[in-house]
């Protein structure tokens, strides 16, 4: 198997899992605090990492210092800030405008790359990027132009925006990881400073505002997202921006709304309308021409 189609695979798996993350989120909206919940994502990951990364991170403790600030800068874009200004904008907006906001990470990373690594982007890319807008502009207004007029943003719509940058910058810093640490030993490393930093903030919430209740509910949900939306999707991203670099990667992050519709119609019992298999192709027609050669 090529490095290009690992990449892709990677970027495939690890946006899979962040959809089946947004299928779960729109039935826990409420539940679980949103600080709370970032936080205890973060936990398990690590936890749950720590048995294959703690080892060779101790050993390479010395490399971590002199990377203190460049890993400390991705942490917090990453880890602390990105998923819990997204828990927060969920709070006060729609699931539609969240969708339609996120369209921004991808054009936020295709800009920084050209800003900061100077890559190209042709003109047939921008006619792929132009017809993946175009599909999942389809899929969030169901065809309608009325419907996208009709939308109102609100100050949670401001903080996905933000969320989006932030995660497009700690996708462009990942692309600067030192080679001297390993992809588990930065991960962890970051993983472990993100967290950390998002303590005092989760005891302000636990303290001031709502705590965590462990139900059934709860356990499920941190487990899921702590395993397979944080540790395995991270993992999976950054080897993929690794392979086939950050722009590429990027645009398979478009095929979240194409996965959350199929998941909704398996797990959540919500039918696949013509205009969602319509903006699918758009989609993916998108994607197939900006990987043109």
């Amino acid at each position: 198997m090529s490095n290009t189609t690992k990449g892709v695979l990677f970027a495939l798996i690890a946006t899979l899992l962040w959809s089946v993350n947004m299928v779960i989120a729109s039935g826990i909206k409420g539940h679980i605090p949103p600080i709370g919940l970032a936080f205890w994502r973060w936990t398990i990951a690590c936890i749950v990492l720590a048995p294959f990364a703690i080892k060779n991170t101790i050993k390479n403790f010395k490399i971590i210092k002199i990377h203190i600030r460049y890993l400390t800068i991705t942490a917090v874009l990453g880890i602390t800030i990105f998923n819990t200004l997204i828990y927060f904008a969920g709070k006060t907006t729609s699931a539609v405008n969240l969708s339609l906001i996120a369209i921004s990470i991808p054009l936020f990373i295709v800009v920084l790359s050209r800003i900061i690594f100077k890559e190209k982007v042709s003109r047939l890319k921008i006619v792929g990027i132009g017809t993946i807008i175009t599909g999942v502009l389809v899929l969030i207004s169901k065809g309608s132009v009325a419907a996208l007029l009709q939308i109102n943003f609100t100050i949670g719509d401001v903080l996905m925006l933000v969320a989006c940058f932030f995660f497009a910058y700690y996708t462009i810093l990942v692309r600067k990881k030192p080679a001297e640490l390993s992809p588990k030993v930065f991960l962890f490393s970051v993983f472990i400073i993100g967290t950390t930093l998002l303590f005092p903030f989760y005891m302000y919430e636990h303290l001031y505002y709502k705590k965590v209740i462990f139900d059934t509910k709860t356990v499920l949900v941190t487990t899921y997202v702590g395993v397979c939306a944080s540790l395995i999707s991270f993992y999976l991203w950054n080897e993929a921006i690794r392979l086939i670099g950050t722009s590429k990667t990027a645009l398979i992050y478009y095929l979240i709304p194409v996965f959350s519709g199929i998941l909704a119609y398996f797990f959540l019992n919500q039918a696949i309308l013509l205009t969602q298999i319509i903006s699918m192709g758009i989609i993916i027609s998108g994607l197939l021409i900006t990987n043109k050669k």
